[in-house]
């Protein structure tokens, strides 16, 4: 961004926020939504999530203090800011999402993960392909955190793909498709502290917060995150069959053409790293977890019932669950990390890992704080009288994902489109007067897939540069060949998931339809080619 440019975006951004107070004097439905309105343009502008959320907050707080500018700012501190980190679980999911960043370091620096891609690639013949698959397999074994999974995928692969003939752009899309797509169904990640928050709020906007249990309804969500699911599907197509639509051709022609000899050895990556380096840490997260939440859950461990799990993994002491499985799993991670000459120590890794999340645990609190404002200016409420009629029951879970691609492609964040759009859809839901209950799992499930759409191939998305920057990829390069894919899995996730389902189709045969379609879809291709 020019300066010039940069300096008239500033300016737009600051007269946003001061047309709030336009809306101190004019009553009207949009009074309640035009912090979210500022929010999102001024993140467009801006580029930058945290900036749109402070200056939404601004906005909404000036028309609560009715254009008292002083008010309005002890009232942001005092009544919001300040207030939302009084909550326990709030508390617990910001320790968690450092103390997994931690322990996402130190498990990428040990080595482990290395060794496992060693072993792996000194078997077999196609070399190529099994390099893709290795990628696969690794990519979907990181589940923990989306950004850390691109970065040690394409840094790990790097070397190796050069010389097994697999272009940069192909690596490059190989790391980004198992990054976000795979966090977001994760049931154990960093992204779960603010998937797990923003359903919350919703059910606080939508004045039923008795009635939440965040991760149950989290788990009845994942059949219905389709594009993380096609995206996935498509990936495993596009490595079994060669599928190469748009300018990717080109640049695998190139690089097949450059290939030299191939040999394991060649990765390179922290030495001296063993596969029990990282399987005993992330073991240990996933036990501690499961465990840990099940016992809290329930007052008597035996016998196991459908029923205790669904108490168990649904109230808020799955918070607790979550910070004490990161803290097992970090003291795991410290305790085998190697040491010796030439490795970072241990507890500086950690604190790395750490500090490299801290701007999203601050776009999490912004996000915290702009929701209590737009709860005190009935925002769910103004959004419901205007949706009321204009979209019809069945097509609302669909339009709900667009909208959601829409604000994540143009923002570059899934973490900001779940922010800004979950706690508006949820209250939405209950007034479509459902029996059957089906349709807010389908909804979950449609900001899920529409925030994880833009995360995956929007230019300014941070997995979209880390994944380029890993493998040695232009971005520019990266998007172009990777946006064919994106727009395959959206359209299938559009017509095929929520339009489906919309006419009667359950999500398991939605996602069977939808499967068989991209599996086929190379075949159907070579043949038009």
């Amino acid at each position: 961004m020019s300066q010039p440019d940069s300096r008239w975006r500033t300016i737009a951004a600051w007269l946003l926020v001061a047309s709030a107070y336009v809306w101190v004097i004019w009553e009207g439905p949009m009074r309640a939504l035009w912090p979210s309105v500022v929010t999102l343009v001024v993140a467009l502008l801006l580029r930058r999530v945290l900036l749109g959320l402070m200056a939404g907050s601004l906005a909404g707080v000036i028309i609560l203090a009715e254009g008292n500018l002083l008010e309005a700012f002890v009232s942001f501190f005092r009544d919001h800011l300040i207030s939302s980190l009084q909550s326990s679980w709030r508390i617990s999911a910001i320790l968690f999402t450092f103390l997994l960043g931690g322990f996402s370091a130190l498990v990428e620096k040990g080595g482990g993960l290395q060794a496992i891609v060693k072993g792996f690639l000194k078997r077999g013949k196609s070399p190529g392909r099994r390099l893709q698959w290795c990628a696969f397999g690794m990519g979907i074994a990181l589940f923990f955190d989306g950004l850390a999974n691109s970065m040690m995928v394409g840094r790990m692969m790097r070397s190796p793909a050069r010389q097994c003939g697999v272009s940069g752009p192909k690596m490059a899309y190989l790391a980004d498709s198992t990054s976000s797509a795979v966090a977001c169904v994760a049931f154990l990640s960093t992204w779960i502290a603010v998937q797990l928050s923003m359903i919350r709020e919703g059910y606080a906007l939508a004045g039923r917060l008795d009635e939440a249990m965040p991760y149950g309804l989290f788990f009845k969500s994942i059949p219905y995150n389709y594009y993380c699911w096609f995206t996935l599907i498509l990936l495993a197509a596009v490595i079994h069959k060669d599928f190469l639509p748009g300018p990717l051709n080109k640049f695998e022609k190139i690089a097949r053409e450059k290939a030299g000899n191939f040999s394991g050895d060649s990765i390179s990556g922290e030495p001296g790293g063993h596969w029990i380096l990282a399987v005993i840490p992330v073991a240990g997260l996933i036990i501690t977890f499961f465990s840990g939440a099940y016992l809290m859950g329930v007052e008597t461990a035996w016998p196991v019932t459908g029923e205790k799990l669904v108490a168990a993994f649904g109230g808020d002491h799955v918070a607790t669950a979550l910070v004490c499985s990161s803290v097992v799993a970090s003291i795991l991670a410290y305790i085998l990390y190697p040491r010796g000459e030439g490795r970072e120590r241990p507890g500086l890794v950690f604190q790395e890992g750490a500090q490299a999340l801290f701007v999203p645990v601050l776009i999490l609190v912004g996000a915290w704080a702009l929701s209590s404002i737009l709860g005190e200016l009935k925002a769910a409420e103004a959004l419901s009288g205007l949706l009321a009629g204009h979209v019809p029951t069945a097509l609302f879970p669909a339009a709900v994902f667009l909208v959601g691609a829409l604000i994540s492609f143009s923002t570059g964040s899934a973490w900001g489109t779940m922010i800004l759009l979950m706690p508006l859809a949820i209250p939405i839901v209950f007034t479509f007067d459902l029996a059957d209950g089906s349709m807010m799992p389908a909804v979950v499930g449609a900001v899920f897939s529409g925030a994880v759409f833009g995360d995956h191939c929007s230019p300014i998305s941070d997995t979209t540069i880390v994944s380029s920057i890993a493998c040695g990829v232009e971005p520019h390069d990266h998007v172009r060949t990777q946006i064919p894919f994106a727009l395959i899995a959206a359209v299938v996730t559009a017509l095929v998931g929520f339009l489906g389902n919309g006419l009667g189709l359950p999500p398991v045969a939605a996602l069977a339809c939808g499967a068989v379609f991209l599996w086929f879809l190379p075949n159907l291709w070579s043949r038009i080619h």
